[in-house]
């Protein structure tokens, strides 16, 4: 069993100091949100702006309740999910394997970074036509920019952080016997944990990003083809609703991410 931790007064004014920056934080944060959501429902009340280009949370709000009484609304939000979530999963695995065998083999490594660098720098939309005729026009063929958008960042990042381990100690490890897979597993893999959590808060903006152009390219479903669908037939008021549903999702995911790194540090030091 575990044993209650005591502390002393001054360590619990920290504790409670802390607790009051991190509620004085949120607060701030919601109080901003409601305060650009008011201004955005004011200046379109009062003819600020043209409420049929810019919308309003009202006019969202109203969307979001026809699209629920249609029975799409879940729907849709379904389909970009899961092409999300499953194209973040694969780029985030083969990212970091594909860059845990470029750290191992430092000839591979250079021969193949160029070409890595190329295919970062690469609009992924300008592969949309190949992408269409090798996947179709189903999901497979948004996971798949989902994943090409992810990847590249995914390998980079995580390689960059394998490369920036700390000489001095794989010389240390090395000196006492221990093989590269050792070295692998109690050095570099360790230290690489603050990357590895900075990059799936990066790639989570990536997927999102990928299953959206996907959707743009191929969709006959999800939030992606009701921005394409209401631009096209000018429903304004269907593409705010969608920008606003994946602002949520994403913050969402980001805070999934935020909580897992809570989780693993908390795991780490106990």
């Amino acid at each position: 069993m575990k044993k209650a931790m005591i502390y002393s007064e001054e360590h619990k004014k920290y504790l409670k100091k802390q607790r009051l920056k991190i509620a004085l934080v949120w607060l701030l944060r919601i109080g901003l949100l409601a305060l650009l959501l008011g201004f955005w429902e004011l200046s379109t009340a009062l003819g600020w702006v043209d409420p049929f280009i810019m919308s309003s949370p009202s006019r969202v709000c109203k969307t979001i309740g026809s699209l629920y009484n249609d029975g799409t609304l879940f729907y849709h939000i379904g389909v970009t999910l899961l092409e999300t979530l499953i194209g973040f999963v694969i780029a985030v695995v083969l990212g970091v394997l594909i860059a845990l065998a470029l750290w191992w083999s430092e000839t591979v490594r250079r021969v193949l970074e160029p070409y890595i660098v190329v295919l970062n720098a690469l609009p992924k939309i300008a592969l949309g036509p190949l992408i269409i005729i090798w996947f179709g026009t189903g999901n497979k063929a948004i996971i798949f920019m989902t994943v090409l958008v992810g990847l590249i960042v995914a390998i980079m990042h995580m390689l960059s952080a394998f490369i920036a381990t700390d000489k001095n100690k794989i010389l240390l490890l090395k000196s006492m016997g221990a093989s590269k897979l050792q070295i692998l597993r109690k050095l570099v893999i360790p230290s690489s944990f603050a990357s590895f959590i900075s990059m799936l808060k990066v790639n989570v903006g990536m997927a999102w990003i990928g299953s959206i152009m996907g959707e743009y390219i191929v969709s006959r479903a999800g939030l992606g083809y009701l921005l394409v669908y209401g631009g096209q037939v000018f429903k304004l008021d269907l593409v705010m609703t969608a920008i606003f549903i994946l602002c949520i999702l994403a913050a969402g995911m980001y805070f999934l991410v935020v909580l897992l790194e809570k989780v693993l540090v908390k795991n780490t030091e106990s």
